[in-house]
């Protein structure tokens, strides 16, 4: 494992495990088209080309030329709000785009490959949800990373190629380093409470107080992005060395309300906040929590980052410097 490639290398996640393993001196080489990727993102240190995953042929020449044996696959559509709006842009990226990069690491020394897939495919549960648990998506953004889930299972065993398919859960929080985060306003709790914590009138959007959870709101397993790029890079080194292939929940294990997290951001930002209740929407998952004793069993894990208040501040401290980079280009 000496030569990586990230597909979406510019984006949120990808340049946060970029950073991570240009730290651990791996040669890294991010392709990105930087549609929802950006240039301010992409490490120094990486070789970078500016390519939509979809020409196959053109992905092949960068692993070729690169010597490349591993892949951490990111690239991806993955607001589930748009996905709504436009299945044929989300099938055409997710589904097609790994389909296309697969055909590309076909001939080549891969033999490694690192899938970024979501806690979306599962049905609502106030139970953890086991990687064996019922699946049923409620979005088009989950239906596609479960196709994809299955090419890969299908391809990537006839090609000697080990695989590991990570369901991430919800992922918050900017860099310890501070410099990278999430910058648009989307549809991710975390942002969208920071993105408004700053303004002279603030008000927090709940959307649903009756669920069937502890205080009325949604229930989420949030990890840290930068304890989910150490995951990738322990897993990666595992199915190396092991020339197994897995499927495995990355997440904390452990459940937080809306509420919850609300409270934490008016606690630590000290402002004063009108929360506004809102009916609930209806592809929002009642509870979404990991069971992550198959991760624990496969890599030796410990997080650092899995206090709520520490995801909170590093969410606040993030927008803070957004705020203070305003003539900055992204």
């Amino acid at each position: 494992m000496k030569n990586i490639l990230v597909t979406g290398g510019a984006g949120y996640i990808g340049s946060h495990i970029t950073e991570i393993l240009i730290k651990k001196k791996y040669k890294v080489v991010i392709v990105d088209n930087l549609t929802t990727g950006y240039k301010r993102f992409i490490q120094k240190k990486a070789k970078f080309y500016k390519l939509n995953i979809l020409k196959s042929s053109h992905l092949k020449k960068i692993i070729l030329k690169n010597k490349i044996d591993s892949v951490i696959h990111l690239a991806a559509s993955i607001s589930v709000t748009d996905s709504k709006k436009n299945y044929k842009l989300f099938y055409k990226n997710n589904v097609e785009g790994t389909s296309s990069l697969i055909e590309a690491c076909k001939g080549t020394l891969v033999r490694n490959f690192i899938f970024s897939s979501t806690a979306a495919i599962y049905k609502s549960s106030n139970k953890k949800v086991t990687e064996l648990s019922k699946i049923k998506t409620q979005s088009v953004y989950g239906i596609t990373k479960l196709k994809a889930e299955k090419i890969i299972i299908k391809n990537l065993k006839n090609l000697n190629i080990n695989y590991a398919i990570l369901r991430f859960f919800n992922v918050v929080g900017g860099s310890p380093s501070k410099k990278i985060g999430p910058l648009k306003k989307n549809d991710t709790l975390f942002k969208n409470i920071s993105s408004v914590i700053f303004k002279k009138k603030i008000v927090i959007k709940i959307y649903g107080n009756n669920f069937n959870t502890k205080d009325g709101t949604c229930v989420r397993d949030y990890i840290h992005v930068s304890d989910l790029g150490e995951i990738q890079i322990k897993i990666l080194k595992k199915i190396e060395m092991t020339n197994k292939s897995i499927i495995l929940n990355c997440g904390y294990g452990k459940g937080i309300s809306v509420k919850q997290v609300v409270d934490e951001f008016i606690k630590i930002s000290n402002k004063v906040v009108r929360i506004a209740i809102f009916k609930k929407r209806q592809a929002d998952i009642e509870s979404s929590i990991a069971n992550i004793n198959k991760l624990r069993n496969f890599i030796k894990w410990k997080p650092k980052y899995n206090k709520l208040a520490f995801l909170v501040k590093s969410a606040i401290d993030w927008e803070k410097k957004l705020l203070n980079s305003k003539n900055l280009k992204f």
